[in-house]
């Protein structure tokens, strides 16, 4: 049959979120699996002896041992801290004025913003990375520049303009109004076009008076089916920030919530110090929580409860947080996810990383129908493993006993050399 490719490997497929008393439960293992895919979406996932014989004229990709997964999905990142990742030694706050405002000011020259971008989603795609969802900066041409460089990639990723109007430099503040007026402009534009979702981006609530959030808050109540991006309970000063600054405020989800900025497609990064009216207000409202590990580590930020949250039903996604996370890996912050569990005493099972690292970042950005699963009908973005790519690694999963065993030290030890192959809407993009 034209037009159709065989994707040969060890397939794992999930049935359900895999947080229940035995995670394997909620995943399907082929040891010789297949993916089939037509038009940039697949048709199939199973057997390899069956779907060879179901479409007998499919283009074949064998990549034997290694595994098929959905490509990954990172959900909260900011492309325009690419050159500034792993500067050392600031706490949030410092850390933003110290590396990221001088940075993101930059960004108002259109050729810088686009060559970033375009290394930037190179980057993500040797990492098995094929949608993202990032903040830009209070640039329009920053969006713009970064939704051209993914159009040109074929990527299904989120963006929008970051909104400040207090509390930054010089060039970096924008107004309630302008804030309102350039994001319309920019989700006209590129909102469901082609593979692009726009979404609406206050950074965080101390830089944005709430007259912004309002305006923000309007818009997004005139165009629900975009997310909604933002930053929650990072760290214990910066809620004592918020305070200062929110003074009638209940707490710090209630700074958004008062101005129309929870609900599904809310998604909220980092909610690390969560008081126990948000963790309720976030799962009745239905909004994604997003775990930023290496980040959280590397600018001393705490950890998140992800198991905790997790078993409880709250939506969660896994996110590289670059450049405040250390790593554009999601294999990396897989690992790092891992280790701060282990901090917490609850850690996360090699099922439960890769489906926070696909299904569920998909979940938070409400495409779950779409990406981050290998179901017939989703867009076939793939990334495939080498589960053996280094000395190191080859060595620990010889000795494997069963799927996990073999895909964990990749998990631990991984990184783009583990990526044999990516695949972004049905088109090989890599190996």
């Amino acid at each position: 049959m034209a037009g159709i490719d065989l994707i040969l490997g060890q397939v794992l497929t999930f049935t359900g979120a895999p947080f229940g008393p035995d995670p394997t439960s909620a995943v399907r293992h082929d040891r010789r699996g297949a993916v089939a895919i037509e038009g940039g979406r697949i048709l199939a996932t199973g057997d390899a002896d069956r779907l060879g014989a179901r479409y007998p004229g499919a283009s074949r990709h064998d990549y034997g041992d290694a595994l098929v997964l959905p490509g990954f999905v990172d959900a909260h990142a900011h492309y325009p801290q690419t050159r500034m990742i792993a500067s050392w030694g600031k706490r949030l706050i410092d850390w933003l004025n110290h590396y990221t405002f001088p940075e993101e000011l930059k960004f108002s020259d259109p050729a810088y913003a686009a060559e970033t971008a375009g290394l930037y989603l190179d980057i993500l795609l040797a990492n098995g990375t094929t949608s993202v969802v990032s903040y830009c900066t209070i640039h329009p041409g920053s969006v713009t520049a970064f939704f051209e460089a993914a159009e040109a990639r074929g990527m299904r990723v989120a963006a929008g303009k970051t909104c400040m109007d207090r509390n930054a430099p010089d060039g970096l503040r924008d107004t309630p109004q302008s804030a309102y007026d350039d994001s319309k402009a920019l989700l006209e534009r590129w909102h469901g076009r082609g593979r692009a979702i726009y979404a609406i981006t206050p950074r965080f609530s101390p830089t944005s008076t709430p007259e912004q959030l309002a305006a923000l808050g309007s818009l997004w109540a005139e165009h629900p089916d975009c997310p909604m991006q933002t930053h929650l309970s990072e760290q214990t000063d910066e809620i004592a920030w918020v305070k200062s600054l929110y003074p009638e405020a209940r707490d710090y989800l209630d700074t958004y919530e008062a101005h129309g900025l929870l609900g599904p497609g809310a998604m909220f990064g980092h909610v690390i110090h969560l008081e126990p009216r948000e963790i309720s207000r976030l799962k009745e409202a239905g909004a994604g929580l997003v775990h930023c590990p290496t980040s959280n580590a590397f600018i001393g930020s705490g950890i998140m409860a992800v198991m905790a949250l997790c078993t409880a039903g709250q939506i969660v996604g896994l996110a590289t947080d670059t450049g405040g996370g250390s790593s554009f890996s999601m294999l990396r912050t897989m690992a790092a996810a891992y280790d701060l569990g282990q901090l917490r005493g609850t850690p996360l099972h090699a099922a439960q990383l890769l489906w926070l690292a696909t299904e569920g970042s998909a979940r938070a950005l409400r495409m779950e129908d779409r990406i981050g699963t290998l179901a017939p009908g989703s867009e076939a973005d793939l990334t495939v493993l080498d589960l053996s790519s280094t000395p190191a690694i080859a060595q620990r999963a010889a000795l494997a006993e069963d799927i996990w065993e073999a895909v964990f030290p990749t998990i631990m030890m991984g990184d783009d050399r583990a990526v044999k192959a990516v695949w972004v809407g049905g088109r090989k993009a890599l190996g």
